[in-house]
């Protein structure tokens, strides 16, 4: 069967893969969108802070998008995952699940990040519902309610003076030791925020709306939110199969443009960044994508002038 060949694959189908797509289509460029289906934010009601898209379902976010992109008939969809990734720059050979094989002269790595379940009861039942991971994103919805943080460490003290201003009623628990200095505890003492450092052995709710959490030592704690820090995996680990540099914590190493180490191959969205905003991995899409688009159309003025 004949390979499907594009100027670019995108690998992740969220706001950065999204908005590169349509960045590239309109730069004329042959692009295909690999996207599984799974995004992160599919377990939210609702996505915050992206201007004219306000409160928006993260469904219909991707559903619009698609239906913006189809007016550029050089950028195609597919529902399925890749899953190898051969070749090198201007000649990388993927394929999906599903057996088909893509030919693509640039790579794009859009694959976002994914939550690794936390071993605390309820937890899954209120995430997305009350019990969230950026105050920037579900923040005003639980302003002035009462807050309970869950982090621990330098982490913490980072994360607690953010979240107060949107609450002054807020509690800590570090579902077990809090890995505070002795000065961290004095602060959040000064700002009367409990800490509690008994591990959580349930977090109550109706419905997805949390009531309290209840510790192991018997205290439970009413409140009507939560913020908790996540754990996070890599969305794929193709890039690091195909030698693209990672941190520790699975985040694809790239430069101001979203290079990766490796020739042709980019990144953008929270694949490549810590700020896990819908709006700024649209932002790094497009960016990224821009800068794909500059070295394909240089590729080709250099060959024409070779070839001559």
């Amino acid at each position: 069967m004949e390979k499907q060949q594009v100027d670019v694959a995108i690998i992740g189908g969220g706001p950065a893969g999204l908005n590169a797509a349509l960045v590239l289509g309109r730069a004329r460029k042959r692009v295909v969108v690999i996207d599984e289906g799974r995004p992160r934010n599919a377990v939210t009601g609702e996505a915050h802070g992206f201007l004219t898209r306000d409160g928006i379902r993260p469904g219909d976010f991707r559903r619009i998008a698609k239906e913006e992109i189809s007016a550029y008939p050089n950028v195609s969809f597919v529902a399925d995952t890749a899953v190898s990734i051969a070749g090198a720059d201007g000649q990388f050979q993927i394929a999906t699940a599903e057996g088909l094989t893509l030919e693509s002269k640039k790579l794009l790595f859009a694959v976002g990040m994914k939550d690794r379940p936390l071993d605390i009861p309820g937890l899954a039942e209120v995430y997305g519902k009350s019990a969230f991971v950026c105050p920037y994103c579900d923040g005003w919805e639980l302003r002035d309610e009462s807050l309970i943080v869950i982090n621990k460490g330098a982490e913490l003290l980072h994360a607690a003076p953010i979240i107060s201003g949107w609450t002054n009623r807020l509690s800590i628990c570090t579902n077990g030791p809090d890995e505070l200095t002795d000065d961290q505890r004095q602060e959040l003492k000064q700002h009367q925020v409990p800490l509690y450092d008994s591990p959580i052995q349930s977090i109550d709710s109706n419905d997805g709306i949390v009531h309290q959490v209840v510790l192991e030592d018997g205290t439970a704690i009413p409140c009507r939110g939560i913020f908790f820090k996540p754990e996070l995996i890599p969305g794929s680990d193709l890039p690091q199969s195909i030698g693209c540099d990672v941190t520790e914590a699975g985040m694809i190493t790239v430069d101001d443009f979203g290079k990766t180490n490796v020739s042709g191959v980019y990144s953008a969205g929270d694949a490549a960044s810590k700020v896990y905003q819908a709006i700024v991995a649209a932002s790094k899409g497009a960016q990224t994508a821009a800068a794909i688009n500059n070295e394909l159309n240089m590729e080709a003025w250099k060959h024409v002038q070779v070839s001559q």
